[in-house]
């Protein structure tokens, strides 16, 4: 199905992104796999070719572009090469918005110029063990000291993606008591500098998926961060985490739209050349059948996915939409890579073979950002229900 989405700039950064991975990423993913991520220098990397900045304001060093489109270029070139970026796309999709809309001018001008080059990789850290989707519920604390001039921040971390290697990670933590009224109230988002005394990396968490992206457990034990470091007000920080959901959600709406048409392409290129019983895989009925299916769900989960991201360009998206995008996409891509590995046989069980990396990246897609249940409820709230 013809897409109307990009324009000729996005095809020629498309050539760009597809050249770098075939000399830069595929050369060395095994090894980044068995290493749990890319090397730091590889950011730097991405700075140079632009991935990083793309949505950096100019005055900055980035590119000052408003709409999310080259983001999703590089998704899917990634995707095709079945390969992956690391923690970028948390870098870039995730963090940015925080920085854009409640860092201050000298903020920004100490934080996004490195945030564009790769020399600052950011995290962000809200998970903690026991708490899940339940951020009202965060433990770890920030208190301020006597004289004003610095917080102290004690408490931990898990599931933190690029934790490994960030150079600053946003810490969501609580700067005062929840209320029996509004147990949201009292947190707030520190910028936490990962070289501070007090600050340590503990486990770096093995996954069946995304092997190339370090995901970490966090220790924060009487770190001290300068007031100049919080991200906006303080006290606010649970409705600076709901203003981003939605362009989270359309980030993991869009992945996934990238692996199952990825996905797809695979399964038709392996069927074509793989014979049984003295004939091509792609000859058997079942198999065309099988594939026209999966052809049909990719083109709904482009559309799904491309009209999302049109309405986040126009500023229109809802979280509801954003949940809608995310669970349909998610969703769908999991039937579909899970029918593109069926038809790879046994070889599709090898992580040699890009389907079966598929097959586990995707996975974790129906759960972080919020759980397809979790999914379900909001469109459910927004049915009046």
């Amino acid at each position: 199905m013809q897409r109307t989405v990009f324009n000729e700039d996005h095809e020629a950064f498309r050539a760009t992104v597809r050249d770098f991975i075939a000399k830069e990423v595929t050369p060395v993913h095994e090894k980044w796999e068995e290493d749990g991520h890319p090397p730091r220098d590889f950011y730097r990397r991405l700075g140079e070719l632009g991935v990083l900045g793309i949505q950096v304001p100019e005055e900055y060093g980035g590119g000052g572009e408003k709409s999310l489109k080259f983001n999703v270029v590089v998704a899917e070139e990634v995707a095709a090469a079945g390969a992956s970026f690391g923690s970028q796309s948390v870098h870039t999709n995730l963090i940015l918005p925080y920085l854009l809309e409640y860092a201050n001018d000298e903020q920004k001008s100490r934080w996004l110029p490195g945030f564009a080059s790769g020399d600052l990789m950011f995290a962000i850290a809200m998970t903690e063990p026991g708490t899940g989707s339940d951020l009202a519920n965060i433990a770890t604390t920030a208190k301020l000291s006597e004289d004003g001039t610095h917080y102290v921040v004690n408490g931990s971390k898990t599931f933190i993606t690029g934790g490994v290697l960030a150079d600053r990670v946003l810490v969501v933590c609580r700067t005062a008591p929840s209320t029996a009224e509004n147990r949201r109230t009292g947190l707030s988002i520190l910028v936490v500098d990962t070289s501070s005394p007090g600050y340590s990396v503990g486990r770096k968490i093995n996954k069946i998926g995304l092997k190339t992206s370090d995901t970490a457990e966090l220790s924060f034990v009487d770190v001290q961060v300068p007031v100049e470091d919080r991200l906006g007000e303080e006290g606010d920080g649970f409705s600076y985490l709901t203003h981003n959901l939605a362009q989270e959600r359309l980030t993991i709406a869009f992945g996934a739209a990238a692996t199952a048409s990825a996905a797809l392409r695979f399964a038709i290129d392996y069927v074509k050349d793989r014979k049984v019983f003295g004939k091509p895989v792609a000859a058997f009925q079942n198999t065309k059948f099988v594939l026209a299916e999966c052809a049909t769900e990719v083109d709904a989960i482009q559309l799904v996915s491309d009209n999302a991201l049109e309405c986040h360009d126009r500023g229109t998206l809802t979280i509801a939409d954003a949940a809608k995008a995310k669970l349909f996409c998610t969703e769908a891509a999991g039937r579909v890579i899970d029918k593109c590995l069926q038809l790879h046989g046994g070889y599709g069980y090898i992580t040699e073979y890009p389907i079966a990396r598929l097959y586990a990246d995707t996975r974790v897609t129906r759960i972080y950002g919020g759980t397809s249940e979790v999914m379900k409820t909001i469109i459910a709230k927004d049915l009046g229900l």
